[in-house]
């Protein structure tokens, strides 16, 4: 059923931040980490199974048995190129800084903020869990802090995509782990709020699953197959920052997934 997905992401979400309520912050760091690596080896497995549909006969026979790693390849470069001279990384990095300084009302930056004001000091960026705000502004924070990792990443509309294609529900399951071990840490230190982020994950990733229902209504199998397996390719980037080998900016590769559909198309008419 699509949308299945991100119901259990919602689900994990709140149950992590209820879990975190109840636990404070004696959750160890060496557990967070060793959670967080296991979750990378999963990620590297999915996307392992997402990649081999390079090896779908049915792509093989509308493209040529020697295109389909060269659509995926060349889906990658020209998405690459698109993304990073859009600076989409970039963008949903700034996009994430712009809500956190709306939503909390927190200065530019400090250079902005010129000399202390006679108003009350403004509170830190990222506040530690010995000592978070109080009252509606712990709330937005915890909300608004939240949100930004639960939404802003590749896997939410990676998998909701794949969700709405009918390919399963493995990445958003996989996404609903990490969502709900992070909401517990999120919540022990900015409480209830956190909880409160499942809502713009729900119509967020609904929103990319109900796009992959559209896809998935016309495109033929061929070109899905393309899309999974340069999805699976970008699933590796995600893996490698889970893992802390290397921090490649996914966001950038993201065209490739419209890329690949397209170019799966022009080959097949040549």
């Amino acid at each position: 059923m699509p949308g299945l997905g991100t119901l259990i992401n919602v689900a994990a979400i709140v149950a992590g931040s209820g879990l975190g309520m109840a636990l404070g912050g004696r959750l160890p760091e060496r557990t967070r980490e060793v959670v967080t690596g296991a979750l990378g080896l999963v990620v590297l497995l999915i996307a392992a199974m997402n990649a081999a549909e390079v090896l779908d006969p049915g792509l093989a026979a509308a493209v040529g048995s020697a295109a389909p790693t060269l659509i995926v390849l060349a889906s990658l470069l020209i998405g690459g190129v698109i993304g990073s001279l859009l600076r989409l990384e970039d963008r949903l990095e700034d996009l994430g800084h712009l809500l956190r300084r709306r939503l909390t009302r927190q200065p530019v930056a400090a250079g902005e903020a010129g000399a202390a004001e006679a108003q009350a000091a403004p509170e830190p960026p990222a506040p530690e869990p010995s000592a978070p705000p109080a009252g509606p502004q712990r709330f937005v924070e915890g909300f608004v802090s939240s949100s930004l990792v639960f939404l802003v990443g590749p896997l939410a509309i990676l998998g909701a995509i794949s969700d709405g294609l009918g390919n399963g529900i493995d990445q958003l399951a996989l996404k609903a782990a990490l969502d709900g071990f992070a909401a517990v840490a999120f919540a022990a230190a900015l409480g209830v709020g956190v909880m409160a982020s499942a809502a713009p994950v729900l119509v967020y990733q609904g929103a990319f699953t109900l796009l992959g229902v559209v896809l998935g209504s016309f495109l033929p199998d061929s070109h899905i197959a393309a899309l999974t397996a340069t999805g699976g390719l970008l699933l590796v980037g995600v893996a490698l920052r889970l893992l802390r080998i290397r921090s490649l900016p996914v966001a950038d590769l993201l065209p490739a997934l419209l890329v690949a559909p397209v170019l799966t198309a022009l080959v097949a008419m040549a």
